[in-house]
């Protein structure tokens, strides 16, 4: 499934892709990643469903234009957009790190509804940024100077870094191809010194307003976000369930896509038998 289709919003360009026919299920990825993360899911369940992937401006396939904001408000307000321009209504979001946060707010603040919210290995609440996301805040302008080569030496470790199995050349290719070149390399240092942890502090006091289906899934090798913090926001979301998903680093997608897979289907509602059974959101 590839990014076809551009949407146009405040001098921002979205890439997007739709496929499939069914219920709608959008799916929202993580940083440093973009949609590719999701691509092979979307793919198996297109036969069912109908299916949307896209990338955050900033990230992946839209555009990287110096000045413009890539902070959780600024996607949360993309989304929200994004969602009415393709005139879903009360969509199944799946998020992944960062989108997480983003689906939430975009909930939560911006009033979206939608019909459940599956959250992977999540940012949502705080604590959150690594001893990297850190320094690089403090040194945006600097490693954006950084020799090319460096650059993607330290892009590539650093996804790497996000499973616990080892991702396959061709797939880290891929992840880290966005971020390199003129464009992409100032790009991924400017995403992460907009990181504002006010953001999570928003979405963790307005958590239990939350009144749709949530599932939680977690690596219990998580090392970027330890499954503790799982277990919390499980706490604070009413009727959240969690499932921890053995031998799996941040990047679930990568190190146990047989499992995620499996959850999708089974969080889903079945697509012709929605209306019948009554699951939540369905009418």
């Amino acid at each position: 499934m590839e990014l076809t289709e551009r949407f146009e919003w405040q001098g921002r360009q979205v890439a997007w892709g739709r496929a499939g026919n069914g219920p709608p299920v959008v799916f929202c990825h993580g940083t440093p990643f973009s949609s590719f993360e999701w691509r092979p899911f979307a793919d198996a369940l297109s036969s069912d469903y109908t299916v949307h992937l896209w990338d955050m401006p900033g990230y992946g396939r839209s555009s990287k234009h110096a000045g413009q904001s890539t902070d959780f408000g600024t996607q949360a307000e993309t989304f929200a957009a994004l969602l009415g321009h393709w005139g879903l209504d009360r969509p199944h979001v799946v998020a992944h790190d960062f989108g997480g946060a983003v689906s939430l707010r975009t909930h939560l603040v911006g009033g979206v509804p939608y019909a459940s919210l599956m959250l992977v290995d999540v940012v949502a609440i705080p604590p959150s940024g690594s001893p990297f996301f850190r320094f690089v805040q403090e040194h945006p302008d600097l490693l954006a100077e950084l020799p090319a080569y460096i650059h993607e030496a330290i892009v590539r470790a650093y996804i790497e870094g996000a499973s616990h199995r080892g991702i396959r050349p061709d797939d880290l290719d891929k992840l880290v191809e966005p971020w390199t070149g003129p464009e992409g390399q100032p790009a991924f240092y400017r995403q992460i010194a907009d990181y504002n942890e006010t953001f999570l502090q928003e979405n963790e006091r307005n958590l239990g307003q939350i009144d749709i289906p949530v599932r939680i899934l977690w690596g219990t090798d998580d090392t970027w976000i330890p499954p503790q913090m799982a277990e919390r926001l499980r706490s604070l979301i009413p009727g959240a369930t969690l499932t921890l998903i053995d031998n799996a680093g941040h990047l679930v997608h990568n190190d146990s896509p047989i499992p995620l897979t499996n959850e999708l289907r089974t969080w889903l509602p079945p697509c012709k038998a929605a209306q019948v059974i009554g699951w939540p959101g369905s009418d």
